[in-house]
């Protein structure tokens, strides 16, 4: 509920101002029916008022990521969605695309108190529309963000590093010394589940695809702070169980993070210790999650799910907290910035143009991280 009425506020001012105030046209990439991207999306323009009142405030986007749920939302199949409107000024009702991104504040109205022109800031919650240049909208919609990093970690800290850390320390009371393992490794949570782990004191096994590069990507997590690093043929034998014994030395991995699925979670559930617990945030095979019956009933297995979006409601103040012990982390080097391909456009640009950067991200999306900048 909070993030549909978030929405509605913003949307719901973008068209308050008078003839005689000045505006800005803003360009937003929104879309009327879901399916595949490149089918439905389409940039539009609409007036957004210069000198913002009371409670508003008016920001230029300055970086926004392209994430897969962002994805999976235009096309329909995310639990989360953004509802529809004509506020922005269309025919029939449109939502906005995007769920992460840093703006920069242009200038607030007299009722603001968190924020002023020059600050950086992000959305307080998911479905805000971030596939935009510019955007009208309720103070109680955005968190101030230090400039104590870097615009490529503000720009990405709400969903990858926020959702490991909050799976590293909200399922098991791990201490310094415990171990954890995970698939995945090689993916955005992966990466950050790895270095904050080696923050928090952890010992850490991520489980990779073999690739021809293998001792290159061995060497790169490593460097991140990876205790170890397997392949998924290592996960499948069981007589590698025996080399994971020994570097555990008999401790029981407490812990394990599912973003694959099916055989490969299967194999990776079959390390755990008595009493550990297993967490899915995302099931990339395609396949269901298969735990043998034996681990529940003489292990003492719990399955959970985990989904930051549910997270920010369910938990109150998690968001908070999270980015504060995630940008304490960064400001300290402990987070290194994530990898990205910039897709420039300038803020002022024309429709073509900024949906052309996004249309680029989109397209590349599976090449790794795209973040369209804006200048």
């Amino acid at each position: 509920m909070f993030a549909t009425s978030s929405l509605l506020r913003t949307v719901s001012r973008q068209f308050s101002t008078s003839a005689t105030t000045m505006s800005i046209k803003a360009k937003v990439l929104v879309y009327a029916q879901h399916g595949q991207p490149e089918s439905v999306l389409k940039c539009i323009s609409h007036e957004l008022p210069s000198s913002p009142q009371g409670s508003d405030v008016l920001v230029q986007t300055i970086a926004s990521p392209v994430n897969p749920s962002d994805i999976n939302q235009i096309q329909g199949v995310y639990p989360s969605k953004p509802d529809k409107t004509t506020a922005f000024g269309t025919s029939e009702p449109v939502a906005p695309c995007g769920n992460e991104g840093l703006f920069k504040v242009l200038a607030v109205g007299n009722k603001v108190t968190s924020l002023k022109a020059g600050d950086w800031c992000i959305p307080s919650n998911v479905n805000f529309g971030t596939w935009r240049s510019h955007a009208l909208t309720d103070e109680s919609s955005l968190l101030k963000i230090s400039k104590t990093i870097t615009e490529e970690q503000a720009a990405t800290i709400s969903v990858n590093p926020s959702s490991a850390y909050q799976m590293l320390t909200m399922f098991e009371d791990l201490k310094p010394g415990d171990w954890f393992i995970q698939n995945g490794g090689n993916s955005q949570v992966g990466r950050a589940a790895i270095q904050i782990g080696k923050k928090l004191g952890l010992q850490s096994i991520s489980i990779v695809r073999n690739r021809d590069n293998l001792q290159e990507l061995v060497d790169e997590l490593t460097a991140l702070g990876a205790t170890k690093v397997i392949t998924e043929e290592d996960n499948a034998s069981r007589e590698f169980g025996k080399t994971i014994a020994e570097w555990t030395k008999g401790s029981p991995i407490k812990l394990a993070l599912n973003c694959v699925g099916g055989e490969n979670c299967s194999n990776m559930a079959r390390k755990l210790g008595k009493d550990a617990t297993l967490v899915s945030y995302g099931a990339m095979s395609m396949k269901p999650v298969m735990i043998p019956t034996q681990l529940f009933i003489f292990k003492n297995l719990t399955a959970k799910g985990f989904w930051i979006t549910a997270n920010v409601t369910r938990v109150p103040g998690s968001k908070e907290n999270t980015l504060k012990a995630v940008q304490k982390m960064m400001e300290d080097g402990d987070l290194v910035d994530v990898k990205v391909t910039h897709v420039p456009v300038s803020a002022d640009g024309s429709e073509e143009e900024v949906f052309k950067a996004f249309e680029t991200a989109l397209t590349n999306s599976k090449q790794g991280k795209q973040l369209v900048r804006f200048t």
